[in-house]
């Protein structure tokens, strides 16, 4: 088998399994990293012997490189920055003072647990300071935990990568050169973040800018242009100086996503692809390459050292870096147990012990091993354990929610935001036309005049903790844009977009509006055709009825084919669901269970009429009630079957000759 095709081979079975991990993981909802560790070792030379990643040569150092700066490009686009400004203090002492406290902290175990020698345990705790996003994200993906928390977490997994990556490589080459001056070690650091700070910086705003006047551009060419520009901003802070390239992938993620992009949902997607990608080649290859012997000879000191790492250091290094904030104790504890070790780690931990081996120094394997440890043991006990533990300290957000966030003002949506209020829970309406979200507020009812399309302003109105995000505006494609961005960045429990019906003489939706298309074309959200400006129109008017049903068990069928064809005809339209104590929008029938109370609206051109002939004037306010036109169930008619007609030879009994009559 010749070279080209086996270093093939390797990548493909790497890529196949990677995405294997990630899909079992995904279906079992725990951190795929489990499975990619597993997957790796197990088609590894320890195991079935399919994976060789040492026949990679350097490309395997190329394939990290370039790899790591997509993983940083992307954990630094996915940061907010008015979210970081909230929890700024305690964030920059753990990307600073935290890991001063972790490298003396993890240094110290090494050595008198671990009995590494000095300098080899200073390597060691240098490269386990960094946590890293690509088990950060994935793990708050799957427990919602409070805001301030998840910020915290995810914006140190960004932002110590690249400090914890060069601060290892510094203490290599004090290990490779001999210099142990201290301020060999801050110059070092500064320099290497300063330089990559600041092209990064300037790189990543002249990418923004070119973007934004690019309209030219289709979506996919704009996203390898990013893609582009990330790796050229990557070798050119290489260049400059070694090791900066990191940096200057995380700054320039941020300078992309402060300066808002056209399409910054959709790059956000395709990097978060590549990264997904990325990730499962590099475990898939890195873990392979781990010799489980060399694990189980480091004995049980390597284990205390990765213990006092998680209940000793991290919580001493939380403690430290909290001090001034306003996270409660609860918050505090979840963070000290939370800091699973990534791919960051894993990566650099490989390179050394090549490098290690390469200049003669022994020693590099045990690094090696010890990092992949550390790995294996805070992903297992913390990925397993983290939403459990989040539910007991009260951190966690359970869903599903309460309330509802709805985008559009108009005569339906504010009967639906009034009707949450009447019920106790939270409701907030955006539209960016003041006028028309004058009435809400002068019911009272929470407005903010902005558009949805900004996630912050999502984020303001509480769409986090909320049960329902409706989108109920006259333009059915903004509405569908609107659900999709929200569904896939909060996943609110109910998501569902309104596409009004358009118009026209026959009465017949236009094609864009068909339902076949809107569900082409937005396949995660619910996207009903309904007649808005009719429905809106008739409250209007006052030439509807509210009313509440309960679907019964008992004649179940006939019910809801009843209520099916109040809705065909249109006269009807079921707007919440009341199921135990909670309450949700449904515009149409939305899994029906018997024992909800459907809230509707029904057609009746008759309040009209009277308050024609009586000259008077109808409330506005309308009130629950119970119509008998939805309550009453038409039964079916009953069919009498006639007895068959005699064939006309026959003649009846009675009528025979010599018969007598029947008294």
């Amino acid at each position: 088998m010749d070279a080209p095709f086996e270093i093939t081979l390797q990548i493909v079975l790497a890529v196949l399994a990677g995405i294997t991990a990630q899909v079992v993981g995904e279906y079992l909802k725990v951190p795929s990293i489990i499975f990619l560790l597993l997957f790796g070792i197990g088609l590894g030379g320890d195991g079935f012997g399919l994976i060789h990643p040492q026949d990679l040569g350097v490309g395997l150092e190329v394939l990290v490189s370039l790899s790591v700066a997509i993983i940083l490009f992307e954990g630094g686009l996915n940061l907010e920055l008015k979210e970081l400004g909230q929890v700024s203090n305690s964030l920059r002492n753990l990307v600073t003072t935290g890991v001063f406290i972790t490298l003396v902290g993890g240094g110290m175990a090494a050595h008198w647990l671990g009995e590494f020698p000095w300098s080899l345990s200073f390597l060691y705790a240098s490269l386990v300071v960094v946590t890293g996003p690509t088990v950060i994200n994935p793990l708050l993906r799957q427990v919602k935990v409070d805001r301030k928390v998840a910020t915290l977490l995810e914006g140190e997994g960004v932002l110590i990568d690249p400090v914890g990556a060069i601060l290892a490589v510094v203490v290599l080459d004090i290990i490779l050169s001999g210099d142990t001056g201290p301020l060999y070690i801050l110059s070092g650091l500064a320099v290497r973040l300063g330089i990559g700070a600041l092209i990064g910086g300037l790189g990543g705003g002249l990418l923004a800018l070119f973007l934004k006047q690019a309209k030219f551009l289709s979506e996919e060419l704009r996203n390898l242009v990013v893609l582009a520009g990330l790796w050229g901003l990557f070798g050119l802070a290489q260049i400059v100086r070694s090791e900066s390239g990191l940096m200057a992938t995380v700054i320039s993620g941020l300078v992309v996503r402060a300066l808002s992009v056209p399409d910054e949902r959709l790059l956000r997607r395709f990097k978060g692809q590549l990264t997904i990608l990325a990730v499962s080649v590099l475990f898939i290859l890195l873990a392979a390459d781990l010799s489980i012997a060399s694990v189980f000879a480091l004995g049980k000191g390597a284990l205390f050292t990765v213990l006092v790492l998680m209940f000793a250091v991290r919580p001493l290094n939380i403690l430290s870096c909290t001090a001034s904030s306003d996270l409660n104790w609860r918050q505090k504890l979840f963070l000290s147990w939370i800091a699973p070790r990534g791919i960051v780690s894993a990566s650099v931990a490989s390179l050394f012990a090549i490098l290690l081996t390469e200049r003669g120094i022994s020693g590099g394997d045990a690094i090696k091993a010890l990092v992949f440890l550390t790995i294996i043991v805070t992903v297992l006990a913390q990925g397993l354990t983290a939403r459990y533990l989040a539910r007991f300290l009260k951190v966690a957000i359970e869903r599903p929610g309460n309330g509802a966030v709805i985008v559009g003002c108009n005569a339906l949506s504010l009967l639906i935001a009034r009707m949450f209020k009447e019920a106790g829970e939270p409701v907030m309406l955006i539209d960016t036309d003041a006028e028309a979200c004058a009435q809400a507020e002068q019911e009272n009812i929470p407005v903010r005049i902005s558009s949805a399309l900004d996630e912050g302003v999502l984020e303001e109105a509480g769409i986090a903790l909320a049960g329902t995000f409706l989108v109920i505006t006259n333009n059915g494609e903004v509405n569908a844009v609107v659900a999709q961005q929200a569904q896939e960045s909060f996943q609110p429990p109910h998501v569902l977009a309104v596409f009004p019906e358009s118009t026209q003489t026959s009465g017949n939706p236009s094609p864009k509006a068909s339902p076949k298309t809107a569900k082409t074309s937005l396949p995660k959200v619910p996207l009903p055709v309904l007649p808005l400006k009719a429905w809106n129109n008739r409250l209007s008017e006052g030439t509807v009825r509210l009313g509440e049903t309960l679907l019964r068990s008992k004649g179940a069928v006939m019910q809801r084919a009843h209520l099916r064809a109040l809705m065909r005809s249109k006269d009807m339209m079921p707007l919440l669901i009341k199921r135990d104590d909670q309450l949700w929008v449904a515009l149409t029938e939305d899994d029906w269970q018997p024992g909800d109370r459907i809230v509707y609206l029904l057609h009746d051109p008759k309040p009209k009429l009277l308050q024609r002939l009586s000259g008077g004037s109808r409330p506005n306010r309308l009130t629950v009630e119970t119509v008998p036109a939805v309550e009453e169930v038409p039964l079916p008619t009953p069919v009498i079957e006639s007895k068959p007609p005699l064939p006309p030879t026959e003649v009846p009994p009675e009528n025979k000759l010599g018969s007598k009559p029947k008294p």
